[in-house]
Formats: C-alpha cells, sequence, structure tokens
C-alpha cells in the first residue's frame, strides 16, 4: 500500500485573519492560539507581518519561540527593509519560513505600484534571492495572480524558483475565480514551468464568490500541495479558505482526494471556539463542520434516520472534529420516534402509548410557539400527562394568606386538602415564599431538592399575570410545576404544589418497576 501524498497546511489566522475589520488580537491572545494550532498539527503559522506595526513584530518574535512542531512565518513585501524585520522577528526558531510577495496583475502593477512588468520581474530576482540569504525555506505570491496574464505567471513563478523560492503561491486575492479555471491555472504551472518541480505550488484563496474551499480543493486535485486557510474562514473582506472545511473534505473524501494533511482533526472544534471568543467573531449555527447545527438535526425525517442508522444523514462523526455528540434538537419538525428516543433518555422508558400520544400532541402545539424546546419544557409535558392520567390531584391548594414587609418575621397560613381531607399550617420563613414552602413541607411532608425557582411576567402592567415554575428532584426524578396568577405567592404555592403532584404519580408510576429491581439485587 503506497503512501499518501502531504498537503501542507498553511494557516493564516493571526496574518490575514486578523486583517478583517474588528478581528484584532492580543499578543497573550495570539500565543494561546499558536499553542493550539501547533497541538493541532498545523504545518506552518502565518504569524504576522513584523514591519506593519512594533505588535505585530513582538508576536512573530514571540510565537518564534513557543512553537514546538509548526513552522513559524513572517510575510515582507519586496523590500530589504521588510525582510531583514521579518528575519529579526524569527531569528529565535530553529526552523522558520519568510513569505515575500509582489502584485503581477495588470490592474495592480499599473494602479498600486506604479511599476511595469520588467520592473517586478527584477524586483522578483532581487528580493528573493535576498530572503533566500536568511533561510532556506521561502515562499513567493504574485498577488492577484488569478487575474495575471498566463504567460506572464509562468515567467514570474520560473524566476521566483531560481531565485531560492522553494514554495509559490497563488492568490486569488480578490476571490475573483471558479474551480475549473483555477485548475487551468494550476495545471499550466506544472506543464509550462520547466524547474516547477523544484517547488511545492500552494493556493491562498478569498471567499468573495464563497468558492474560497472549492478552488483550494481543485488546486490540490490540479497539483497543488499546500493549502494558505484560516480557522473559521475569517479573513479580509468575505474571508478565507477555511481550514476546518478544507481538511474535513480531504478526510472525508479520501477517495477523490487521496492525501493526508496530518491535523489531528478532534482538536478543530476547540480550535473554532478559541478563535471565536478572542476575535469576538461568532461562529454562524450553519457554518460547516463547526457551526452549532453542523450536527443537528430536527426534520422527522432525518432524526428518524438518524435513530436507525447515523450514516443515513451524517458523512463524519461529530466526535471526529471535537463534537461531544450528534444534537436531536426537538422542534416542530421533529416526529414520533424522536420524541419517544428523547423520552427515553430523559428516564421515561415505561410509559404507555396513551400518556405518550398526549405528551406528543402538547409538543407540537408547544413547538409551533417556541423557537427552542428545552428538556424541561419535555418533561413538563410528560408530567402533566401523567397527572391528567392519574385523572386526581393528591394535593389542592384551599387558601392561603402571607404577612410580609419590613419589621416582622414574613408568615404563611395556608389550607391544603389532601387526599379529600382539609389540613392548614403556619410558618415562618426567610422570605414569604420560603415560609409558603415550608407549610406544603409541613402539610405533606417530603423530602425533595428545590432546583429551580422561576418567576416571570406573562404580561405588562401592575397587574401583570406571573407565571412560576418550579423544578423539584428526588431519588434521580425530577418534576416540574408551573402555575400563574395575578399574585405571585399563590402561583408560587400552585407550582410547587403541581410539581410535587407529579412526584407523586411519578413514585406510583416507578414503584413496581424499583421493586423488581431490588428484588433481582437480593437474588430473588
Amino acid at each position: 500500500m503506497s503512501k499518501k501524498e502531504k498537503v501542507f497546511i498553511f494557516d493564516t489566522t493571526m496574518r490575514d485573519g486578523e486583517q478583517s475589520p474588528g478581528a484584532s488580537m492580543s499578543l497573550e491572545e495570539k500565543i494561546q492560539i499558536s499553542r493550539v494550532f501547533d497541538e493541532l498539527g498545523i504545518d506552518i503559522i502565518e504569524a504576522g507581518f513584523p514591519i506593519a506595526s512594533p505588535g505585530d513584530f513582538e508576536a512573530v518574535s514571540a510565537i518564534s519561540k513557543v512553537l514546538k512542531k509548526s513552522i513559524p512565518c513572517g510575510l515582507a513585501r519586496h523590500s530589504k527593509k521588510d525582510i531583514d524585520r521579518c528575519y529579526e522577528a524569527l531569528k529565535h526558531a530553529p526552523r522558520f519560513r519568510i513569505h515575500t510577495f509582489i502584485s503581477t496583475s495588470p490592474l495592480h502593477m499599473k494602479h498600486k505600484l506604479n511599476k511595469t512588468p520588467e520592473q517586478v520581474y527584477e524586483s522578483i530576482k532581487e528580493h528573493v534571492s535576498y530572503a533566500r540569504n536568511f533561510t532556506d525555506d521561502v515562499e513567493w505570491s504574485c498577488e492577484d495572480g488569478t487575474r495575471t496574464d498566463m504567460d506572464y505567471v509562468c515567467k514570474t513563478v520560473e524566476l521566483a524558483i531560481k531565485s531560492g523560492a522553494n514554495t509559490i503561491n497563488i492568490p486569488d486575492t480578490v476571490g475573483y475565480t471558479v474551480p475549473s479555471e483555477f485548475t487551468k491555472i494550476i495545471q499550466t504551472l506544472l506543464n509550462k514551468v520547466p524547474n516547477i518541480d523544484k517547488a511545492i505550488l500552494s493556493t491562498h484563496c478569498h471567499n468573495d464568490l464563497g468558492l474560497a474551499v472549492a478552488n483550494s480543493l481543485a488546486g490540490i486535485q490540479a497539483g497543488a500541495r499546500q493549502i494558505e486557510c484560516t480557522i473559521n474562514g475569517i479573513g479580509e473582506r468575505a474571508g478565507n479558505a477555511a481550514l476546518e472545511e478544507v481538511v474535513m473534505a480531504i478526510r472525508t473524501r479520501n477517495d477523490l482526494m487521496p492525501y493526508e494533511t496530518g491535523i489531528n482533526t478532534t482538536l478543530i472544534s476547540k480550535a473554532s471556539k478559541l478563535v471565536s471568543n478572542v476575535t469576538g467573531f461568532p461562529v454562524q449555527y450553519n457554518k460547516a463542520i463547526v457551526g452549532k447545527n453542523a450536527f443537528a438535526h430536527e426534520s422527522g425525517i432525518h432524526q428518524d434516520g438518524m435513530l436507525k442508522n447515523r450514516n443515513t444523514y451524517e458523512i463524519m462523526t461529530p466526535e471526529s472534529v471535537g463534537v461531544k455528540q450528534t444534537s436531536l434538537v426537538m422542534g416542530k419538525h421533529s416526529g414520533r420516534h424522536a420524541f419517544k428516543d428523547k423520552l427515553e433518555s430523559l428516564g421515561y422508558a415505561d410509559l404507555t402509548d396513551d400518556v405518550i400520544e398526549k405528551a406528543f400532541g402538547k409538543f407540537k402545539v408547544l413547538a409551533d410557539k417556541k423557537k427552542h424546546i428545552y428538556d424541561e419544557d419535555i418533561i413538563a409535558l410528560v408530567d402533566d400527562s401523567l397527572v391528567l392520567d392519574n385523572k386526581a390531584n393528591k394535593i389542592v391548594l384551599k387558601s392561603l394568606k402571607v404577612f410580609a414587609g419590613t419589621g416582622e418575621p414574613q408568615k404563611a397560613d395556608m389550607k391544603l386538602e389532601i387526599d379529600g381531607e382539609i389540613k392548614s399550617a403556619t410558618e415562618t420563613g426567610d422570605g414569604p415564599v420560603d415560609a409558603i414552602f415550608k407549610c406544603i413541607r409541613n402539610l405533606y411532608p417530603h423530602d425533595v431538592n428545590l432546583q429551580l425557582y422561576q418567576v416571570h411576567a406573562v404580561t405588562e402592567g401592575t397587574d401583570a399575570q406571573a407565571t412560576v415554575s418550579v423544578r423539584i428532584e428526588e431519588n434521580g426524578k425530577t418534576t416540574v410545576g408551573q402555575a400563574a396568577d395575578t399574585d405571585t405567592l399563590v402561583a408560587s404555592a400552585n407550582a410547587y404544589i403541581s410539581a410535587l403532584n407529579k412526584m407523586i404519580v411519578k413514585r406510583k408510576k416507578t414503584a413496581p418497576m424499583m421493586e423488581l429491581n431490588k428484588e433481582k439485587v437480593r437474588g430473588i
């Protein structure tokens, strides 16, 4: 079995990525990112543009000292001052790369550089040779290469290699090219440049037409062996080719792209989150590979397929990129199969079909009203269905009086109907709600953990109706009670009682199973 060809990953998150407006990174943040990138297995890390500012110089210098496996790289224009500064920043590293560039398109040469093609040609010879004096790892880029006459590209690339460049980068600087055109550019260079075998061809694609990844992969399939990219695809304007996308595309479609990158893909999610946090650029929900929804399924058809065989709708595992697990998102498009699976994961394994059907009907109604359905919402729906199935509540609030304010302890007088019998109690507490809950525990002794007490107004104004949510836990089982009233304290009492009634029903429903398990343990 032949060894797969290597595709080198050149990351420019801290150089081109930082050029995205608002994406500035501090020295400490860049060092933190570089350590993660080193662990990720990135081959070359373009740490910055040393001559651009003292901060950039300091960052490139610091990063060159901390990298253990990755090769640090600095950017330099065709200027001896730029190259000198680049070397000074990188010289601490045992191995480093100087990346120098100049524009080659007619548009750039005329309006940006004010140079003739002949002058640019001579500049390549002078400055690539100069950079080679400092290191044997020199990369040369023809800026705006995809809008440059092909004969001139071939001529300049041949000269750059002769002058000492061993990596030749073809930038699609403004994201103008398309995959078929970029394929032709790479193939032409491989066929027409006589010394091309002495250098590695590289892609550097921007995303102005949304084609950065597609163009990068086309370049690799045509014969390039380095991809320049950024985490989350950040960069100038619409950004660069996204590292996570090109790497996972090669890994997932290794049948068509039989290459290896050396990237530890299980760290991709970690790197993505770090860059997002540092730059303040959130990752869009539907972003490939690292988006929140990349491994989330809401459609009932998709969820059903996933439950039967995850390969039906997933071409890669979430674990392969460092995501814990697939998420079956419960929403209005979810079906009964996914709903039942969710119930089982929440501990409702022995529900009757009738109860499940009631809860599913309520779930569909709720899903039309809410964007996000949480586990607690589903628990509340099922518990309500269980209570209805039980037909009657064990505990009913009959009356409540509360004494609150300054100077006196808060006190609650309460009457409850328990199994048809009226019972009353008076309790003081640390606030009126505490006094109310103490009354309930006095009248119906129980031992549960109060996990949540939440109040929010349903309507506006001083007469607003308050909705209170209470979640309690007992022996690993949870129930949620909700109640609404214009009196927040009455709503609080009813919410707690609702949760308690549901817990009583749950005890009955699971008691036979618990006894059976005890019998098994005893060997009966």
